[in-house]
């Protein structure tokens, strides 16, 4: 042994069953069934045994939903984790969630069992969009479900919402920001309306185009999201994020900071050692070959030179602070402004980057085409 400390990594944690399975929706997920949410746990805790020897910082569980596994399995799987990955005793551990009643009966055992942090999938306020979305809570279920999180003792709750959904309007989008932040809560993540692959959003939207949001009604809506928030006291601290002053998603800033993290289980994500890679989403496949002990199949790349600098941009990209030149040239050994010279000249002049001192970043403007932007860096000079 060479003595040298574990890395320090996020722990990401998928857990994808669902009670049920929105239309729009192609993360790695099915609809809960006992002994395939059984057999997939055993899975994740064989993947746990064999995972690399890592500092864990902080935790996600991500599905699916989550809470769909009764509290006291959820306990002792975060026990298995932190005593796997040596977690501290403060840190971080987001847990997703449903608004839906019957779910969240047991909110004060997963703050007993160290949960800090709860993210609601909450979508809309408004009932026919939720319709529209397959969600089945009613729009005052996610008052009672966030009462009875602070009853339990959550001091950080964070919300879901989507824009750029078929039929919602600006006024409508406008209540459900205004409600969200009525509720007192810490976080609000708003997310744009995206139609994958083969899903039922997609043969929607193949036989009705017109039903969906153009770029331009969309961006409103963005721009609307980020006028209430300001006006709530909350920062945009990152494109899609807004949150009241220290309740930040510490367990995502990992990831925008292109820091280590570890993912477990069926379709999950992992970058370690400047490799990036991620597990097959064939939740058969996932469950053989971590019980059998075998690798699991996915796929990896390495990320060198251009890649790696180019992906760090992106992601510093979408913070509020940017990225840092000093520390960017301390961490690859690259000058920053000498490797991208030609593109923050062109981003500049067109309005969408500034530079603050050490800093670039995106404008107010940079914002609304931020994958146009970011993307400029991963093409070259």
């Amino acid at each position: 042994m060479n003595g040298a400390a574990p890395v320090a990594a996020g722990i990401y944690v998928h857990l994808p069953f669902c009670p049920y399975v929105c239309p729009y929706c192609d993360f790695a997920k099915w609809p809960y069934a006992r002994r395939s949410a059984e057999r997939y746990l055993a899975a994740l805790e064989a993947e746990i045994a064999a995972s690399p020897a890592v500092r864990g910082t902080t935790m996600f569980f991500g599905g699916g939903t989550p809470n769909t596994y009764a509290a006291a399995t959820l306990a002792e799987l975060i026990a298995t984790l932190r005593e796997r990955f040596t977690l501290p005793a403060d840190a971080e551990i987001s847990v997703e969630l449903n608004p839906d009643l019957a779910l969240c009966e047991e909110l004060p055992a997963l703050h007993a069992a160290g949960v800090t942090r709860l993210s609601i999938g909450v979508q809309s306020f408004d009932r026919d969009e939720l319709r529209r979305l397959g969600r089945r809570h009613a729009p005052d279920d996610v008052a009672l479900v966030v009462g009875r999180a602070r009853a339990a003792g959550f001091d950080n709750v964070s919300l879901d919402l989507m824009f750029a959904v078929p039929g919602q309007t600006e006024a409508s989008w406008s209540d459900s920001l205004e409600r969200a932040f009525a509720l007192g809560i810490d976080h609000l993540s708003t997310y744009g309306l995206t139609v994958e692959v083969d899903t039922p959003y997609a043969r929607w939207y193949q036989r009705e185009p017109g039903a969906f949001f153009d770029d331009e009604r969309e961006a409103r809506l963005y721009e609307i999201a980020i006028e209430r928030a300001a006006r709530a006291g909350f920062e945009h601290y990152e494109i899609s994020n807004f949150a009241r002053p220290g309740r930040r998603c510490a367990h995502n800033e990992n990831y925008w900071r292109n820091g280590s993290y570890v993912g477990l289980g069926v379709g999950a994500a992992a970058y370690l050692d400047g490799v990036r890679s991620t597990h097959t989403r064939d939740l058969d496949a996932y469950c053989g070959a971590a019980l059998a002990g075998s690798v699991i199949p996915g796929e990896s790349e390495t990320l060198v030179g251009d890649e790696r600098t180019g992906e760090a941009t992106m992601l510093a990209l979408r913070t509020l602070e940017g990225v840092d030149t000093r520390e960017f040239q301390a961490r690859y050994d690259v000058d920053f402004h000498q490797r991208y010279g030609t593109v923050i000249a062109d981003l500049t002049a067109a309005g969408m980057l500034r530079i603050a001192g050490e800093r670039v970043q995106l404008t107010e403007r940079g914002r609304f085409l931020a994958n146009d932007v970011c993307g400029a860096f991963l093409g070259g000079h």
